[in-house]
């Protein structure tokens, strides 16, 4: 499991946790169901949100659940789960885009894809699953072409980055791809005058995950000389903070313009849990509204992470993966260690001592993210 939108049940309550849980599990059986057992190992929370996001567009109707079998992520229970059009799109991109991370690793030989023939066989799975992806995104109208001309670009730009050059250069390709996502959703839930808002949201949503990711990872980076976009282009943690908060101010106000049904669930994610997971990423508590300014008189709180262990290969990482799923930790553990990343994650149904969750807004003036968007309201 992988993704900065990571909710703690304390903040959805029951109601919303159950629903975030059906789309989570309905995203990992849409893997299974259409494109074999081993691709469930790209289940990750922030290609769910395409699933919430169709659903969230669409009139509510009996046969939007389907009840699973017993599974170790849910300690072995039965549970109702997302299908349909949303949860195969999500399955797409993720498989997409999760075939570029591994082809990322045999280019940066990690682990035991240094190994010509591990390296040969992750090359192997990512053109199968390139194939896939595409295969459901055409029978959904959706042309992943538009994802891996932006992988393909993503490293020249890369290559041509330095002092000086802007992080929303560097960021752009994922924003492109995201923004693509986001947008067909919208055609999917047959709404296609919300293209238009919700390609802004899945634009600065990519924009977030980019800046998080490299955040989080710029110790790590440094100490193994691997690229970061902000050590190579020399953005500071505050610019990458207020680039941050931008990013989640600018959701919130384009989900105001979305024609939802139901968007609760959608609105809990990314405009209260986005600001959650830019103080996970820059270790502090403090309120970041854009409104206010400024963190503090002092500047923002960043405590350093402590040096991380080094990430695992994408073979070791997909066995440690399995051991996580077989002894329920990814569901039920306080913490565990990511299988690829190994960062420090929190189990998806632990409950937690945190803040409600309008915590984002109870320390501002401005309440304007608690505007009711489709029913949601704070």
């Amino acid at each position: 499991m992988f993704g900065i939108v990571r909710p703690c049940s304390h903040r959805l309550g029951e109601g919303l946790k159950t629903e975030w849980m059906a789309h989570l599990c309905g995203l990992c059986l849409a893997l299974r169901s259409d494109h074999g057992q081993l691709a469930r190992v790209v289940t990750n929370y922030d290609g769910l949100i395409v699933s919430v996001l169709t659903e969230a567009q669409t009139e509510r109707t009996p046969g939007r659940r389907r009840t699973a079998g017993p599974c170790p992520l849910r300690a072995m229970r039965t549970a109702p789960v997302a299908k349909g059009e949303g949860a195969r799109l999500a399955a797409a991109v993720s498989l997409v885009l999760a075939s570029a991370k591994v082809r990322d690793h045999v280019a940066d030989r990690d682990g035991l894809l240094a190994r010509k023939p591990v390296a040969l066989a992750a090359r192997r799975v990512a053109r199968s699953w390139d194939r896939a992806g595409a295969r459901t995104g055409a029978s959904l109208g959706f042309d992943t072409a538009v994802l891996l001309d932006a992988v393909d670009r993503q490293g020249a730009i890369e290559a041509l980055a330095g002092p000086g050059t802007s992080v929303l250069t560097v960021t752009e390709p994922t924003e492109t791809a995201t923004a693509a996502a986001f947008a067909h959703t919208a055609h999917l839930a047959g709404k296609p005058h919300n293209a238009e808002p919700l390609a802004e949201a899945g634009r600065l949503f990519g924009r977030l995950a980019h800046l998080l990711d490299a955040v989080e990872d710029r110790e790590a980076d440094a100490a193994s000389g691997a690229w970061n976009p902000l050590a190579a282009t020399g953005t500071d943690l505050t610019e990458a903070r207020r680039l941050a908060d931008d990013a989640v101010h600018g959701i919130r106000l384009a989900l105001r313009e979305v024609d939802f049904v139901d968007g609760k669930l959608a609105h809990v994610l990314l405009a209260h849990e986005l600001s959650q997971s830019v103080n996970r990423s820059f270790n502090t508590v403090s309120c970041a509204h854009p409104h206010q300014g400024s963190f503090g008189p002092a500047g923002p709180a960043f405590d350093p992470e402590p040096p991380r262990p080094e990430p695992r290969g994408f073979f070791a990482g997909c066995a440690a993966f399995l051991g996580l799923c077989c002894t329920c930790k990814l569901c039920c553990a306080d913490q565990y260690e990511g299988p690829w990343s190994r960062k420090k994650r929190e189990g998806c149904c632990t409950d937690c001592d945190c803040c409600d969750a309008c915590s984002c807004c109870e320390c501002c003036e401005c309440c304007e993210c608690c505007a009711c968007v489709g029913g949601a309201s704070c």
